[in-house]
Protein backbone atom coordinates (compact mmCIF):
# COMPACT_ATOMS: atom_id res chain seq x y z
CA UNK A 1 0.00 0.00 0.00
CA UNK A 2 1.36 3.87 -0.77
CA UNK A 3 1.69 6.05 1.39
CA UNK A 4 2.43 9.94 0.48
CA UNK A 5 5.11 11.58 3.03
CA UNK A 6 4.24 14.96 3.03
CA UNK A 7 7.02 18.09 3.09
CA UNK A 8 7.16 21.49 3.66
CA UNK A 9 6.67 23.53 0.43
CA UNK A 10 9.28 26.10 1.08
CA UNK A 11 12.07 26.94 3.28
CA UNK A 12 13.21 30.51 4.50
CA UNK A 13 16.68 29.63 2.71
CA UNK A 14 16.61 26.43 0.40
CA UNK A 15 19.86 24.35 1.19
CA UNK A 16 20.52 21.22 -1.17
CA UNK A 17 18.30 18.85 0.63
CA UNK A 18 15.71 21.24 0.66
CA UNK A 19 15.70 21.88 -3.09
CA UNK A 20 15.91 18.47 -3.50
CA UNK A 21 12.92 17.65 -1.85
CA UNK A 22 10.99 20.64 -2.89
CA UNK A 23 10.58 19.13 -6.18
CA UNK A 24 10.46 15.90 -5.52
CA UNK A 25 7.56 13.85 -4.49
CA UNK A 26 7.89 10.99 -1.71
CA UNK A 27 6.05 7.85 -2.52
CA UNK A 28 7.00 5.41 0.89
CA UNK A 29 6.23 1.78 0.00
CA UNK A 30 5.32 -0.82 2.91
CA UNK A 31 9.29 -1.87 3.53
CA UNK A 32 8.65 -5.19 4.39
CA UNK A 33 11.68 -7.56 4.13
CA UNK A 34 13.85 -4.86 4.07
CA UNK A 35 17.66 -5.50 4.90
CA UNK A 36 20.14 -3.27 5.31
CA UNK A 37 21.71 -1.63 2.33
CA UNK A 38 24.71 0.45 3.60
CA UNK A 39 27.83 0.77 5.84
CA UNK A 40 26.93 2.30 9.15
CA UNK A 41 27.38 6.31 8.40
CA UNK A 42 28.28 7.01 12.58
CA UNK A 43 30.89 4.50 14.24
CA UNK A 44 28.67 2.06 16.03
CA UNK A 45 27.03 -0.40 13.80
CA UNK A 46 24.87 -2.69 16.36
CA UNK A 47 21.14 -2.81 15.30
CA UNK A 48 19.43 -4.50 17.59
CA UNK A 49 17.36 -2.58 20.42
CA UNK A 50 19.16 -2.33 23.80
CA UNK A 51 17.02 -1.23 27.40
CA UNK A 52 17.03 2.72 27.49
CA UNK A 53 19.97 4.08 29.01
CA UNK A 54 19.75 6.83 31.52
CA UNK A 55 21.01 9.77 30.49
CA UNK A 56 23.66 11.46 32.81
CA UNK A 57 21.50 13.50 35.12
CA UNK A 58 18.79 10.71 35.51
CA UNK A 59 15.29 10.91 34.47
CA UNK A 60 13.99 13.20 37.21
CA UNK A 61 15.30 15.98 35.60
CA UNK A 62 13.65 17.65 32.98
CA UNK A 63 15.87 20.03 30.04
CA UNK A 64 14.47 23.13 31.73
CA UNK A 65 15.69 21.73 34.93
CA UNK A 66 19.07 21.08 33.88
CA UNK A 67 19.78 24.40 31.57
CA UNK A 68 19.26 26.18 34.64
CA UNK A 69 21.81 23.89 36.72
CA UNK A 70 24.26 24.16 34.21
CA UNK A 71 23.85 28.05 34.47
CA UNK A 72 24.29 28.17 38.08
CA UNK A 73 27.52 25.45 37.92
CA UNK A 74 28.84 27.98 35.22
CA UNK A 75 28.09 31.56 37.36
CA UNK A 76 29.57 30.05 40.51
CA UNK A 77 33.20 30.56 39.51
CA UNK A 78 35.48 30.16 42.14
CA UNK A 79 38.22 32.84 42.61
CA UNK A 80 41.26 32.16 40.65
CA UNK A 81 44.53 32.18 42.49
CA UNK A 82 47.37 33.56 41.84
CA UNK A 83 49.32 31.91 38.73
CA UNK A 84 51.01 31.56 35.39
CA UNK A 85 48.85 32.94 32.52
CA UNK A 86 49.62 29.33 31.27
CA UNK A 87 48.15 27.38 34.19
CA UNK A 88 44.85 29.91 33.89
CA UNK A 89 44.41 29.12 30.18
CA UNK A 90 44.55 25.90 31.36
CA UNK A 91 41.73 25.92 34.04
CA UNK A 92 39.86 28.08 31.48
CA UNK A 93 39.49 25.70 28.82
CA UNK A 94 39.13 22.53 31.35
CA UNK A 95 36.11 24.67 32.86
CA UNK A 96 34.72 25.68 29.27
CA UNK A 97 34.86 22.12 27.83
CA UNK A 98 33.11 20.76 31.00
CA UNK A 99 30.50 23.54 30.69
CA UNK A 100 30.04 22.34 26.95
CA UNK A 101 29.59 18.73 28.18
CA UNK A 102 27.44 19.67 31.27
CA UNK A 103 25.09 21.76 28.88
CA UNK A 104 22.20 20.61 27.41
CA UNK A 105 23.56 20.50 24.12
CA UNK A 106 26.44 18.62 25.49
CA UNK A 107 24.34 16.14 27.90
CA UNK A 108 21.86 15.17 24.45
CA UNK A 109 24.74 14.55 22.40
CA UNK A 110 25.94 11.83 24.61
CA UNK A 111 23.21 10.56 25.31
CA UNK A 112 22.38 9.95 21.25
CA UNK A 113 25.53 8.74 20.63
CA UNK A 114 24.60 6.12 23.59
CA UNK A 115 21.57 5.24 21.78
CA UNK A 116 23.15 4.96 18.51
CA UNK A 117 26.08 2.89 20.13
CA UNK A 118 23.07 0.50 20.88
CA UNK A 119 20.92 0.68 18.64
CA UNK A 120 18.20 2.21 20.44
CA UNK A 121 15.69 4.26 18.24
CA UNK A 122 13.30 4.43 21.00
CA UNK A 123 15.22 6.41 23.38
CA UNK A 124 16.35 8.26 20.97
CA UNK A 125 12.97 9.76 19.90
CA UNK A 126 12.03 10.43 23.65
CA UNK A 127 15.41 12.62 23.73
CA UNK A 128 14.79 14.33 20.57
CA UNK A 129 11.29 15.01 21.47
CA UNK A 130 12.12 16.70 25.41
CA UNK A 131 14.96 18.20 23.55
CA UNK A 132 12.39 19.99 21.15
CA UNK A 133 9.74 20.70 23.66
CA UNK A 134 12.95 21.84 26.24
CA UNK A 135 13.96 24.51 23.52
CA UNK A 136 17.47 22.77 22.91
CA UNK A 137 18.89 24.28 20.02
CA UNK A 138 20.17 20.63 18.25
CA UNK A 139 23.31 20.88 15.83
CA UNK A 140 24.45 18.77 12.54
CA UNK A 141 25.53 15.98 14.89
CA UNK A 142 22.76 15.82 16.87
CA UNK A 143 20.71 15.54 13.51
CA UNK A 144 22.53 13.11 11.60
CA UNK A 145 23.17 10.71 14.33
CA UNK A 146 19.15 10.56 14.60
CA UNK A 147 18.62 10.11 10.63
CA UNK A 148 21.34 7.07 11.05
CA UNK A 149 19.12 5.42 13.44
CA UNK A 150 15.80 6.22 11.78
CA UNK A 151 17.37 4.69 8.73
CA UNK A 152 18.99 1.77 10.79
CA UNK A 153 15.70 0.76 12.03
CA UNK A 154 13.73 0.80 8.90
CA UNK A 155 15.93 -0.83 6.97
CA UNK A 156 16.93 -3.73 9.39
CA UNK A 157 13.28 -4.53 10.20
CA UNK A 158 11.66 -8.24 9.15
CA UNK A 159 8.44 -8.36 8.97
CA UNK A 160 7.16 -10.90 11.95
CA UNK A 161 4.22 -11.66 10.17
CA UNK A 162 1.87 -9.69 13.24
CA UNK A 163 2.66 -6.27 11.60
CA UNK A 164 4.37 -5.18 14.45
CA UNK A 165 7.81 -4.66 12.34
CA UNK A 166 6.44 -3.47 9.98
CA UNK A 167 4.54 -0.61 12.10
CA UNK A 168 8.01 0.03 14.02
CA UNK A 169 9.88 0.59 10.53
CA UNK A 170 7.10 2.68 8.86
CA UNK A 171 7.23 5.22 12.15
CA UNK A 172 10.81 5.46 11.55
CA UNK A 173 10.51 6.22 8.51
CA UNK A 174 7.88 8.70 9.45
CA UNK A 175 10.19 10.20 11.98
CA UNK A 176 13.00 10.30 10.23
CA UNK A 177 11.64 12.40 7.40
CA UNK A 178 10.06 15.35 10.27
CA UNK A 179 13.62 15.29 11.87
CA UNK A 180 14.97 16.00 8.24
CA UNK A 181 12.53 18.49 7.37
CA UNK A 182 13.15 19.84 10.97
CA UNK A 183 16.60 20.07 9.99
CA UNK A 184 16.45 22.27 7.30
CA UNK A 185 14.03 24.41 8.82
CA UNK A 186 16.92 25.06 11.37
CA UNK A 187 18.84 25.86 8.87
CA UNK A 188 21.72 22.94 9.65
CA UNK A 189 23.99 22.73 6.82
CA UNK A 190 23.70 18.57 5.86
CA UNK A 191 27.15 17.39 5.30
CA UNK A 192 27.85 13.80 3.42
CA UNK A 193 26.82 11.74 6.59
CA UNK A 194 23.37 13.34 6.32
CA UNK A 195 22.56 12.83 2.86
CA UNK A 196 23.92 9.06 3.12
CA UNK A 197 21.38 8.49 5.85
CA UNK A 198 18.42 9.54 3.92
CA UNK A 199 19.60 7.31 1.14
CA UNK A 200 19.56 5.31 3.34
CA UNK A 201 15.80 6.25 4.35
CA UNK A 202 14.91 5.89 0.50
CA UNK A 203 16.39 2.79 -0.02
CA UNK A 204 13.87 1.38 3.33
CA UNK A 205 11.21 2.55 1.49
CA UNK A 206 12.16 1.05 -1.60
CA UNK A 207 13.26 4.16 -4.02
CA UNK A 208 17.02 3.86 -4.55
CA UNK A 209 15.95 6.24 -7.36
CA UNK A 210 15.97 9.08 -4.49
CA UNK A 211 19.31 7.53 -3.05
CA UNK A 212 20.80 8.39 -6.59
CA UNK A 213 19.92 11.55 -6.78
CA UNK A 214 21.31 12.44 -3.24
CA UNK A 215 24.22 11.12 -4.51
CA UNK A 216 24.31 13.54 -7.56
CA UNK A 217 22.72 16.70 -5.51
CA UNK A 218 26.08 15.91 -2.81
CA UNK A 219 27.83 16.59 -5.85
CA UNK A 220 25.90 20.13 -6.49
CA UNK A 221 26.21 20.91 -3.37
CA UNK A 222 30.46 20.44 -3.57
CA UNK A 223 30.35 17.50 -1.49
CA UNK A 224 32.72 14.85 -2.73
CA UNK A 225 30.88 11.36 -2.40
CA UNK A 226 32.04 8.44 -0.40
CA UNK A 227 31.67 4.54 -0.98
CA UNK A 228 29.04 4.89 1.73
CA UNK A 229 27.56 7.42 -0.14
CA UNK A 230 26.82 5.14 -3.12
CA UNK A 231 25.79 1.83 -1.63
CA UNK A 232 22.21 2.95 -0.66
CA UNK A 233 21.45 3.44 -4.59
CA UNK A 234 23.75 0.67 -5.43
CA UNK A 235 22.14 -2.32 -3.59
CA UNK A 236 18.93 -0.94 -3.77
CA UNK A 237 18.83 -1.26 -7.65
CA UNK A 238 20.26 -4.69 -7.45
CA UNK A 239 18.04 -5.62 -5.35
CA UNK A 240 15.49 -4.81 -7.43
CA UNK A 241 17.22 -6.31 -10.56
CA UNK A 242 17.28 -3.09 -11.97
CA UNK A 243 20.38 -3.84 -14.03
CA UNK A 244 21.29 -0.78 -16.12
CA UNK A 245 20.48 1.48 -13.11
CA UNK A 246 23.06 -0.34 -11.42
CA UNK A 247 25.47 0.17 -13.77
CA UNK A 248 24.71 3.66 -14.34
CA UNK A 249 25.93 3.87 -10.17
CA UNK A 250 28.65 2.16 -10.80
CA UNK A 251 29.54 4.24 -13.45
CA UNK A 252 29.18 7.27 -11.47
CA UNK A 253 31.58 5.71 -8.65
CA UNK A 254 34.43 5.59 -11.20
CA UNK A 255 33.76 8.95 -12.90
CA UNK A 256 33.94 10.16 -8.99
CA UNK A 257 37.10 8.65 -8.09
CA UNK A 258 35.18 5.82 -5.92
CA UNK A 259 36.31 2.91 -5.72
CA UNK A 260 34.16 -0.40 -5.57
CA UNK A 261 35.41 -2.54 -3.14
CA UNK A 262 33.65 -6.66 -2.65
CA UNK A 263 30.29 -6.00 -1.66
CA UNK A 264 29.20 -3.66 -4.28
CA UNK A 265 31.36 -5.79 -7.03
CA UNK A 266 29.79 -8.79 -5.47
CA UNK A 267 26.31 -7.14 -6.18
CA UNK A 268 27.08 -6.01 -9.27
CA UNK A 269 28.36 -9.77 -9.59
CA UNK A 270 25.03 -11.33 -9.15
CA UNK A 271 22.68 -9.15 -10.92
CA UNK A 272 24.58 -9.42 -13.99
CA UNK A 273 24.76 -13.50 -13.55
CA UNK A 274 20.66 -13.08 -12.61
CA UNK A 275 20.62 -11.29 -15.97
CA UNK A 276 22.56 -13.28 -18.25
CA UNK A 277 24.62 -10.71 -18.51
CA UNK A 278 27.84 -12.46 -19.35
CA UNK A 279 30.35 -9.91 -20.19
CA UNK A 280 29.75 -8.05 -17.52
CA UNK A 281 30.10 -11.38 -15.39
CA UNK A 282 33.48 -11.36 -16.64
CA UNK A 283 34.28 -8.08 -16.29
CA UNK A 284 33.68 -8.28 -12.40
CA UNK A 285 35.61 -11.29 -11.98
CA UNK A 286 38.81 -9.30 -12.89
CA UNK A 287 37.39 -6.51 -10.62
CA UNK A 288 37.65 -9.27 -8.21
CA UNK A 289 40.76 -10.13 -8.64
CA UNK A 290 42.38 -6.59 -9.12
CA UNK A 291 40.64 -5.12 -6.20
CA UNK A 292 40.28 -8.44 -3.61
CA UNK A 293 42.33 -10.83 -4.99
CA UNK A 294 40.14 -13.66 -2.31
CA UNK A 295 36.43 -13.81 -2.07
CA UNK A 296 34.37 -14.55 1.00
CA UNK A 297 31.93 -17.50 0.82
CA UNK A 298 29.42 -15.64 0.27
CA UNK A 299 30.89 -14.14 -3.32
CA UNK A 300 32.40 -17.79 -3.80
CA UNK A 301 28.71 -18.59 -3.69
CA UNK A 302 27.57 -16.33 -6.56
CA UNK A 303 30.90 -17.25 -8.42
CA UNK A 304 29.35 -20.78 -8.52
CA UNK A 305 26.40 -20.21 -9.68
CA UNK A 306 27.00 -18.44 -12.19
CA UNK A 307 29.33 -21.45 -13.78
CA UNK A 308 26.78 -24.01 -12.52
CA UNK A 309 24.17 -22.01 -15.20
CA UNK A 310 22.59 -22.88 -18.02
CA UNK A 311 23.56 -19.81 -19.74
CA UNK A 312 27.11 -20.04 -18.49
CA UNK A 313 27.55 -23.13 -20.60
CA UNK A 314 26.53 -21.59 -24.01
CA UNK A 315 29.12 -18.73 -23.51
CA UNK A 316 32.56 -18.99 -24.72
CA UNK A 317 34.71 -18.83 -28.06
CA UNK A 318 35.32 -22.45 -29.51
CA UNK A 319 38.28 -21.45 -31.49
CA UNK A 320 40.90 -18.46 -30.38
CA UNK A 321 43.95 -17.19 -31.85
CA UNK A 322 46.67 -19.40 -29.01
CA UNK A 323 49.32 -16.82 -29.62
CA UNK A 324 47.10 -14.18 -29.06
CA UNK A 325 46.01 -15.59 -25.84
CA UNK A 326 49.75 -16.06 -24.76
CA UNK A 327 51.00 -12.44 -25.28
CA UNK A 328 48.02 -11.07 -23.43
CA UNK A 329 49.37 -12.80 -20.53
CA UNK A 330 52.74 -11.93 -20.76
CA UNK A 331 51.55 -8.13 -21.17
CA UNK A 332 49.69 -8.72 -18.11
CA UNK A 333 52.41 -10.31 -15.64
CA UNK A 334 50.48 -13.96 -15.42
CA UNK A 335 47.96 -15.56 -14.11
CA UNK A 336 45.64 -14.18 -16.69
CA UNK A 337 44.37 -12.63 -20.29
CA UNK A 338 41.31 -10.93 -20.05
CA UNK A 339 40.24 -11.67 -24.01
CA UNK A 340 37.23 -13.00 -22.62
CA UNK A 341 35.24 -16.33 -21.97
CA UNK A 342 37.39 -19.58 -24.00
CA UNK A 343 35.72 -22.68 -24.59
CA UNK A 344 32.18 -23.86 -24.69
CA UNK A 345 30.26 -26.67 -22.78
CA UNK A 346 28.76 -26.74 -19.47
CA UNK A 347 31.26 -25.95 -16.62
CA UNK A 348 32.65 -28.78 -14.32
CA UNK A 349 32.67 -26.77 -11.05
CA UNK A 350 34.10 -27.98 -7.06
CA UNK A 351 35.15 -26.52 -4.26
CA UNK A 352 38.82 -27.95 -3.93
CA UNK A 353 42.62 -27.74 -2.53
CA UNK A 354 45.83 -26.58 -4.11
CA UNK A 355 49.30 -28.97 -2.64
CA UNK A 356 52.15 -27.30 -1.56
CA UNK A 357 53.31 -26.74 -5.71
CA UNK A 358 50.27 -24.73 -6.17
CA UNK A 359 48.68 -27.84 -8.40
CA UNK A 360 44.84 -27.98 -8.13
CA UNK A 361 43.90 -31.55 -6.73
CA UNK A 362 40.58 -31.54 -9.13
CA UNK A 363 41.82 -30.47 -12.47
CA UNK A 364 45.70 -30.80 -12.09
CA UNK A 365 46.02 -27.11 -13.59
CA UNK A 366 49.21 -25.71 -11.73
CA UNK A 367 48.69 -22.11 -10.96
CA UNK A 368 51.65 -19.44 -11.88
CA UNK A 369 53.10 -17.24 -9.87
CA UNK A 370 53.34 -13.85 -10.85
CA UNK A 371 56.46 -11.80 -10.83
CA UNK A 372 56.89 -8.22 -8.64
CA UNK A 373 57.91 -5.12 -11.04
CA UNK A 374 61.20 -4.83 -9.28
CA UNK A 375 60.76 -0.77 -9.75
CA UNK A 376 57.31 -1.26 -7.86
CA UNK A 377 59.07 -2.35 -5.00
CA UNK A 378 61.33 0.79 -4.99
CA UNK A 379 58.46 3.07 -5.19
CA UNK A 380 56.41 1.22 -2.55
CA UNK A 381 60.01 1.37 0.16
CA UNK A 382 59.71 5.03 -0.46
CA UNK A 383 56.35 5.93 -0.05
CA UNK A 384 56.63 3.70 3.04
CA UNK A 385 59.54 5.68 3.83
CA UNK A 386 57.68 8.82 3.31
CA UNK A 387 55.14 8.31 5.43
CA UNK A 388 56.94 6.77 8.41
CA UNK A 389 58.98 10.61 8.12
CA UNK A 390 55.34 12.23 8.66
CA UNK A 391 54.33 9.84 11.49
CA UNK A 392 58.02 9.09 13.66
CA UNK A 393 60.52 11.57 14.30
CA UNK A 394 61.97 11.96 10.94
CA UNK A 395 65.57 12.20 12.90
CA UNK A 396 65.05 9.15 14.42
CA UNK A 397 64.20 7.18 11.00
CA UNK A 398 66.45 8.78 8.96
CA UNK A 399 69.56 7.18 11.06
CA UNK A 400 67.55 3.83 11.01
CA UNK A 401 67.73 4.43 6.85
CA UNK A 402 71.55 4.85 7.22
CA UNK A 403 72.58 2.04 9.74
CA UNK A 404 70.54 -0.79 7.11
CA UNK A 405 72.56 0.58 4.54
CA UNK A 406 75.99 0.40 6.30
CA UNK A 407 74.49 -3.38 7.81
CA UNK A 408 72.01 -4.81 5.08
CA UNK A 409 71.13 -5.90 3.21
CA UNK A 410 69.57 -8.82 4.74
CA UNK A 411 68.03 -11.99 4.04
CA UNK A 412 65.54 -11.95 6.44
CA UNK A 413 63.73 -9.65 8.64
CA UNK A 414 62.19 -10.81 12.29
CA UNK A 415 59.43 -8.83 13.88
CA UNK A 416 60.97 -9.74 17.55
CA UNK A 417 57.91 -8.28 19.49
CA UNK A 418 55.78 -10.62 17.63
CA UNK A 419 57.81 -13.73 17.53
CA UNK A 420 58.65 -13.60 21.32
CA UNK A 421 54.85 -13.01 22.13
CA UNK A 422 53.62 -15.94 19.78
CA UNK A 423 51.31 -17.80 22.12
CA UNK A 424 53.39 -16.89 25.04
CA UNK A 425 51.75 -15.18 28.07
CA UNK A 426 55.23 -13.00 28.21
CA UNK A 427 57.56 -12.15 26.10
CA UNK A 428 60.18 -15.37 24.95
CA UNK A 429 63.16 -14.42 24.06
CA UNK A 430 63.98 -18.56 23.71
CA UNK A 431 61.31 -19.01 21.31
CA UNK A 432 62.53 -15.32 19.85
CA UNK A 433 66.03 -17.50 19.51
CA UNK A 434 64.67 -20.11 18.12
CA UNK A 435 63.01 -18.55 14.95
CA UNK A 436 66.02 -16.40 14.56
CA UNK A 437 68.44 -20.34 14.00
CA UNK A 438 65.67 -21.41 12.07
CA UNK A 439 66.10 -18.32 9.38
CA UNK A 440 69.54 -18.05 10.00
CA UNK A 441 69.68 -22.35 8.75
CA UNK A 442 67.00 -21.10 5.84
CA UNK A 443 69.54 -18.52 4.39
CA UNK A 444 71.98 -18.72 1.55
CA UNK A 445 74.46 -16.59 3.27
CA UNK A 446 73.82 -18.23 6.72
CA UNK A 447 73.83 -15.37 7.97
CA UNK A 448 71.86 -13.91 11.06
CA UNK A 449 68.37 -12.30 10.16
CA UNK A 450 67.37 -8.30 11.40
CA UNK A 451 65.37 -8.72 14.76
CA UNK A 452 63.85 -5.37 15.30
CA UNK A 453 62.47 -4.64 19.05
CA UNK A 454 61.38 -1.63 20.73
CA UNK A 455 64.18 -0.35 22.72
CA UNK A 456 62.16 -1.33 25.92
CA UNK A 457 62.21 -4.77 25.21
CA UNK A 458 66.11 -5.12 25.00
CA UNK A 459 66.49 -2.73 28.33
CA UNK A 460 63.60 -3.81 30.54
CA UNK A 461 61.48 -7.01 31.64
CA UNK A 462 62.72 -10.42 30.45
CA UNK A 463 65.71 -8.79 28.95
CA UNK A 464 67.34 -8.57 32.14
CA UNK A 465 68.04 -11.99 32.58
CA UNK A 466 71.51 -12.80 32.21
CA UNK A 467 71.16 -15.13 29.46
CA UNK A 468 69.00 -12.89 27.30
CA UNK A 469 71.26 -10.28 27.78
CA UNK A 470 74.08 -12.29 26.44
CA UNK A 471 71.89 -13.52 23.40
CA UNK A 472 70.99 -9.52 22.74
CA UNK A 473 74.89 -8.36 22.63
CA UNK A 474 75.86 -11.64 20.11
CA UNK A 475 73.05 -10.06 17.96
CA UNK A 476 74.14 -6.54 18.53
CA UNK A 477 77.65 -7.47 18.12
CA UNK A 478 76.37 -9.29 14.85
CA UNK A 479 74.70 -6.56 13.44
CA UNK A 480 71.47 -8.30 13.68
CA UNK A 481 69.80 -5.91 16.47
CA UNK A 482 67.74 -2.54 15.89
CA UNK A 483 66.34 -0.86 18.60
CA UNK A 484 63.76 1.43 17.97
CA UNK A 485 63.80 4.44 19.94
CA UNK A 486 61.08 5.11 22.51
CA UNK A 487 57.50 6.31 21.59
CA UNK A 488 58.13 4.66 18.27
CA UNK A 489 56.06 2.55 16.27
CA UNK A 490 58.70 -0.43 15.26
CA UNK A 491 56.19 -1.58 12.64
CA UNK A 492 57.43 1.00 10.23
CA UNK A 493 61.06 -0.07 11.18
CA UNK A 494 60.68 -3.95 10.36
CA UNK A 495 58.12 -3.52 6.95
CA UNK A 496 60.85 -0.81 5.82
CA UNK A 497 63.97 -3.19 6.18
CA UNK A 498 61.85 -6.16 4.79
CA UNK A 499 60.79 -4.34 1.71
CA UNK A 500 63.69 -2.38 0.84
CA UNK A 501 66.70 -5.87 1.60
CA UNK A 502 63.80 -7.24 -1.22
CA UNK A 503 64.16 -10.38 2.12
CA UNK A 504 61.73 -12.59 4.09
CA UNK A 505 59.91 -10.82 6.66
CA UNK A 506 58.47 -13.23 9.57
CA UNK A 507 55.74 -12.00 11.43
CA UNK A 508 52.06 -13.33 12.01
CA UNK A 509 50.72 -9.70 12.20
CA UNK A 510 48.00 -9.55 9.91
CA UNK A 511 49.04 -6.35 8.75
CA UNK A 512 45.19 -5.04 8.60
CA UNK A 513 45.09 -1.96 11.21
CA UNK A 514 45.09 1.17 9.87
CA UNK A 515 48.88 1.75 10.00
CA UNK A 516 49.12 -0.16 6.90
CA UNK A 517 45.15 0.99 5.43
CA UNK A 518 47.29 4.26 4.90
CA UNK A 519 49.55 2.68 1.98
CA UNK A 520 46.48 2.53 0.10
CA UNK A 521 48.11 0.45 -2.54
CA UNK A 522 47.29 -2.48 -4.32
CA UNK A 523 51.24 -3.55 -4.35
CA UNK A 524 51.07 -4.04 -0.54
CA UNK A 525 49.04 -7.47 -0.61
CA UNK A 526 50.66 -9.32 -3.88
CA UNK A 527 54.14 -8.27 -1.63
CA UNK A 528 53.25 -9.91 1.42
CA UNK A 529 51.90 -12.71 0.00
CA UNK A 530 55.24 -13.51 -1.60
CA UNK A 531 57.45 -12.41 1.22
CA UNK A 532 55.59 -13.01 5.11
CA UNK A 533 56.80 -15.82 6.85
CA UNK A 534 54.62 -16.84 9.31
CA UNK A 535 55.06 -19.75 12.52
CA UNK A 536 52.70 -21.74 14.64
CA UNK A 537 54.00 -22.25 18.07
CA UNK A 538 52.89 -25.69 19.68
CA UNK A 539 54.78 -28.24 22.46
CA UNK A 540 56.61 -29.86 19.29
CA UNK A 541 58.20 -26.31 18.83
CA UNK A 542 58.36 -23.86 16.60
CA UNK A 543 57.17 -24.62 12.20
CA UNK A 544 57.63 -22.39 9.86
CA UNK A 545 55.05 -21.40 6.86
CA UNK A 546 57.05 -20.01 4.04
CA UNK A 547 55.68 -17.95 1.18
CA UNK A 548 53.57 -20.43 -1.23
CA UNK A 549 55.06 -20.97 -4.53
CA UNK A 550 52.14 -19.61 -6.11
CA UNK A 551 50.24 -16.21 -6.11
CA UNK A 552 46.97 -16.71 -3.87
CA UNK A 553 44.74 -14.82 -6.63
CA UNK A 554 42.16 -15.26 -9.17
CA UNK A 555 43.58 -16.85 -12.10
CA UNK A 556 42.44 -17.06 -15.53
CA UNK A 557 44.41 -19.69 -17.17
CA UNK A 558 45.44 -19.60 -20.59
CA UNK A 559 43.13 -22.54 -21.13
CA UNK A 560 40.06 -20.83 -19.86
CA UNK A 561 39.76 -22.50 -16.78
CA UNK A 562 39.38 -20.32 -13.26
CA UNK A 563 40.68 -20.82 -10.28
CA UNK A 564 39.17 -18.29 -7.29
CA UNK A 565 40.84 -18.26 -3.91
CA UNK A 566 38.62 -17.70 -1.12
CA UNK A 567 39.66 -16.30 2.56
CA UNK A 568 40.64 -18.13 5.37
CA UNK A 569 41.02 -17.06 9.33
CA UNK A 570 43.92 -16.98 10.90
CA UNK A 571 44.60 -20.73 11.56
CA UNK A 572 47.25 -20.94 9.40
CA UNK A 573 47.16 -24.93 9.33
CA UNK A 574 43.73 -24.91 7.83
CA UNK A 575 43.77 -25.44 3.63
CA UNK A 576 42.98 -22.67 2.08
CA UNK A 577 39.66 -23.67 -0.02
CA UNK A 578 39.54 -22.70 -3.51
CA UNK A 579 36.66 -22.66 -6.23
CA UNK A 580 37.27 -24.61 -9.74
CA UNK A 581 35.82 -23.96 -12.70
CA UNK A 582 36.71 -26.09 -16.20
CA UNK A 583 35.23 -26.85 -19.37
CA UNK A 584 36.20 -29.66 -22.52
CA UNK A 585 39.52 -28.36 -23.85
CA UNK A 586 38.80 -28.14 -27.88
CA UNK A 587 41.71 -26.37 -28.44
Amino acid sequence: MLRRISFMSSFNKPSALSSFFVKTQLLCISPNNCRKFCRPVVSHSSYFIAPPVDDLWGRNFSMVKRANLCSLALAAKPPLRESSASATNTVSKKATRKALRDSPEGVLRKNLDMCSKHGDIVEALRLYDEARNAGVKLSQHHYNVLLYLCASSASSVESSGDGSDTSKADLSLKRGFEILQQMLSDKIVPNEATFTNVSRLAVAMENPEMAFDLVKEMQNSNIQPRLRSYGPALFGFCKKGMVDKAYEVDAHMIESGVAAEEPEISSLLKVSADANKAEKVYEMLHRLRTTTRQVTDSTAGIIEDWFKSEYAGNVGEENWEVSKIKQAVVRGGGGWHGQGWLGSGQWKVARTCMDQQGVCQTCHEKLVCIDIDPKETENFATSLANLAFEREGKADFFQFQEWLQRRGPFDAVIDGANMGLANQRSFNFYQLNTVVNKMRQMSPSKRLPLVILHRSRVTGGPAQNPNNQKLLENWRKSGALFATPPGSNDDWYWLYAAVSSKCLLVTNDEMRDHLFQLLGTSFFPRWKEKHQVRITASQDGISLHMPPPYSIVIQESENGSWHVPTTVGDDLETPRQWLCATRPRNN
